[in-house]
């Protein structure tokens, strides 16, 4: 597996869509974090994403378009979706919707279940390979199952090796947290996941979201008690670091005693933040130290999404953790 730093060049486009053509893999760059891509119409695609990832096969995937057209050909589209749709896409929102009758994509992208989430990342690059490839892209983050997220490529050269055929290379994500998840399908639009897409600005133009619990057959991605997690333990905590411990810390004042420090935004800028967050997170995780506390961030705004983001980190860890975490 190889990096192409060129990743918006036309040449390295249609190299990679012809990977995701013929059932490879491919890991690409969108304003969110790297997504793992496979064909997702494709059965033997997707099943070697969940294993490039050691995935569960019940946690569906995201299946990526270049817009609301082509999503029409997969879900029942309704006119909640087309309202955010306008709004929000090309961009960091994903919609969960019944699925067609005659849905071309492999129902193990959708973990089986009648629903499906699609959206239209934002990104010149992504989008470009979607359009080339002409088929649906299923594409998670580009890590282990469980861990951090990667916004740069060498994150996903150092996580999944020789797991992936290619890399399409274009630098640092620019928001740097993953979509947010809303559940269309029920009487009530529900948020299954926060994200790049502040809950305010969704409930501004849906009304009031429904915040269902956590279950054992997630509709969404992220909703795993434990995932995002880095391989030393994580804790958050205003109080400050222990002995030995690295910070992740927010704003202009820091405890004092970290072992490392890497600071999320120094003025407190919550957008910032989130597009630091998992690049930090990745930084620290190999400091050295004997574990990592983090700074709690105001819950407005991406705020949310990231102490999601961090809370899961800190969840106790599966009994097994997945490959590549050590």
């Amino acid at each position: 597996m190889g990096a192409v730093r060129g990743a918006s060049e036309a040449g390295a486009i249609a190299q990679a869509a012809g990977i995701l053509r013929s059932g490879g893999l491919v890991a690409f760059p969108t304003e969110t974090v790297y997504g793992l891509g496979a064909d997702a119409t494709d059965d033997r695609a997707v099943a070697r994403v969940f294993e490039a990832k050691n995935r569960p096969e019940f946690n569906p995937l995201i299946v990526h378009v270049p817009g609301a057209d082509e999503a029409r050909l997969l879900v029942e589209w309704t006119g909640e979706a087309q309202s955010l749709a306008e709004r929000f896409w090309p961009g960091p929102l994903s919609l969960v919707l019944p699925r067609l009758p005659d849905c071309p994509v492999s129902r193990l992208a959708g973990a089986g279940l009648p629903t499906l989430a699609v959206r239209a990342p934002r990104g010149g690059t992504a989008t470009r390979l979607l359009e080339e490839t002409g088929r649906p892209v299923a594409a998670p983050s580009a890590n282990p199952a469980g861990a951090v997220s990667p916004t740069r490529a060498e994150h996903v050269l150092d996580a999944l090796g020789e797991a992936v055929d290619l890399v399409l290379d274009d630098g640092p994500c620019a928001v740097g947290i993953e979509s947010t998840v809303v559940d269309l399908c029920g009487e009530r639009p529900a948020l299954l996941r926060p994200g790049g897409v502040p809950t305010e600005e969704i409930e501004a133009l849906v009304g009031p979201l429904a915040i269902p619990g956590d279950t054992d057959a997630p509709r969404s991605p992220g909703r795993l008690a434990s995932h995002y997690a880095p391989a030393l333990p994580l804790r958050i905590d205003a109080g400050g670091p222990g002995p030995g411990e690295a910070l992740l810390s927010f704003g202009p004042v820091a405890p004092p005693g970290a072992a490392v420090e890497r600071n999320l935004s120094p003025s407190g800028d919550p957008v910032e933040a989130a597009a630091h967050l998992f690049a930090a997170l990745h930084e620290l995780d190999r400091s050295g130290c004997s574990g990592i506390v983090a700074m709690p961030v105001p819950e407005a705004g991406l705020g949310r999404a990231i102490m999601d983001r961090l809370r899961r980190a800190a969840a106790p860890r599966p009994l097994v953790d997945p490959p590549g975490r050590n």
